[in-house]
């Protein structure tokens, strides 16, 4: 027996102008124009250009600009509140590309790529028709990197399977070696040893240190790869001068010789959302003007739109015209709201990371960086902080001292002997201080490390030092130890 009932729920649901505003909120600068472009491109009712009764209103108060009707539909429209919900998916924006006209017009070089180099070099070998399939196999499967980590067995079965070619192992090293004496030197190894040995091998052998650095590679590759100079020492047994020359040569090796070749040379660059300035020891922030671009509404469209609707609406045809103008003048002003808003959170945003490292950005002074995270700024501005969080990601701010993404004025907060709360940076930057100016042959451990810290006054346990360790991408004591 079935039975009916009741139930209450309460939810919040993105509107479409709440989806707009939050994509344009997300995405940096370098991103706003193609935005743009793709609107203008869809929507007749979109113009460039300053509206001159705009250009009379406060700032402050975007909603002004909308006429009677459109406000009555948008009066419940409340960004923040919004904000609070993450249930949105399928609005994300992908990539962090620039697709300004700037870097369309550039000028780039042409350069061949790696294979096309190998493809080069292979064509001045003399070899049989199946030593040719077998070759252009081997290429095929040489990565990025300049490795070929398929086995040769793997790649019999692929010729055998594809091509109909039936070969066997030997057969293809014999190829291989072959193709190894390509340049870049190391090119198609099969491990990181064979790598330094080829590399190696084209070195002038009547060097005693080539030969010795060989025979290293060879029998003491492990003990080299875990940095155990004493015990290769001993057994080779040769001087401190001798083990220290061989050491240089072969870390000057290339291990990954595929990148030397089809790089792309063109430079990437940071456009800045803010630019902040020092005016006789005021900090005035502005933003990058690419933030504020000049979009009206059609005059034309506008007025398509009140002959429209003066005129009678009897025709099918012209109640879906009148139909379409209204929502297309809707989506420009839906639009230039947001664009708007964006301005707007970006700046409150902004100035109160100003306002919180004040010091930093009057000296840029890294020691001066004050713990700070997302809520901080949050409660500042009052706004949630997934709203900060939009604005902090992919953006960036240009200072007298250089440009900053600005995650990177965020950071937890490390507790002093003095009771005082210092940036995670500002120990991250004595830690790297620390290891550049350690003993190379007797690297600090992280166990020295805390001990300094702790002295220092920072009550910091060996666990972070690791962490911040590996985030500034250092290694471990055992593999800093240099001769």
């Amino acid at each position: 027996m079935q039975k009916l009932s009741l139930s209450q729920s309460l939810q919040q649901k993105l509107s479409p102008q709440q989806i707009q505003f939050i994509k344009l909120l997300q995405i940096p600068t370098a991103e706003l124009d193609t935005r743009i472009e793709e609107e203008l491109e869809i929507n007749p009712a979109l113009e460039e250009g300053m509206d001159e009764e705009f250009d009379q209103k406060d700032d402050d108060s975007f909603d002004d600009e909308y006429d009677d009707d459109f406000k009555d539909r948008n009066e419940d429209l409340d960004i923040d509140t919004y904000l609070q919900n993450e249930d949105y998916g399928g609005y994300k924006m992908q990539g962090d590309g620039n697709y300004g006209d700037e870097d369309r017009d550039m000028p780039l070089a042409t350069s061949s790529s790696l294979t096309d180099s190998l493809m080069q070099q292979f064509g001045y070998l003399n070899l049989t028709e199946q030593q040719r399939i077998i070759g252009l196999q081997l290429i095929g499967s040489i990565e990025a990197d300049g490795y070929i980590r398929r086995s040769l067995q793997a790649i019999v079965n692929d010729l055998a399977f594809s091509q109909n070619v039936f070969t066997d192992s030997e057969e293809i090293e014999e190829v291989l070696h072959k193709i190894q004496t390509f340049d870049p030197p190391g090119i198609a190894a099969r491990t990181l040893q064979e790598c330094l040995l080829l590399q190696l091998r084209r070195k002038d052998q009547s060097e005693p240190y080539n030969v010795l650095a060989i025979r290293i590679i060879e029998d003491f590759f492990d003990e080299f790869s875990k940095k155990h100079y004493d015990k290769i020492q001993r057994r080779l047994n040769i001087s401190d001068d001798s083990l220290k020359k061989v050491i240089d040569i072969i870390i000057k090796l290339n291990p990954k010789p595929g990148s030397v070749e089809g790089e792309s040379d063109t430079a990437q660059y940071l456009t800045p959302d803010f630019i902040l300035t020092n005016s006789n020891g005021k900090l005035e922030l502005t933003l990058n003007s690419k933030n504020a671009p000049e979009l009206r509404i059609s005059r034309s469209f506008a007025d398509m739109l009140d002959t429209y609707d003066k005129s009678s609406k009897q025709n099918k045809s012209l109640r879906e015209t009148v139909s379409f103008v209204k929502q297309k003048l809707d989506a420009a002003k839906w639009f230039i709201d947001a664009i708007k808003q964006r301005q707007q959170t970006l700046l409150r945003t902004m100035n109160a990371i100003v306002q919180f490292q004040y010091d930093f950005f009057l000296t840029g002074d890294e020691s001066k960086l004050r713990p700070m995270i997302l809520k901080d700024i949050a409660t500042l501005i009052d706004m949630d902080v997934s709203t900060v969080s939009r604005v902090a990601n992919s953006k960036a701010v240009q200072t007298e001292f250089g440009i900053y993404p600005l995650k990177y004025f965020f950071s937890e907060g490390i507790a002093t002997d003095s009771g005082e709360d210092v940036s995670s940076r500002e120990v991250k930057n004595i830690l790297k201080d620390l290891i550049d100016a350690e003993p190379k042959m007797n690297p600090l451990s992280d166990d020295k490390l805390e001990k300094i810290l702790n002295d220092r006054g920072y009550n910091i346990a060996r666990r972070t030092v690791a962490k911040y360790r590996e985030q500034l991408n250092i290694p471990v004591a055992r593999l800093r130890k240099q001769l």
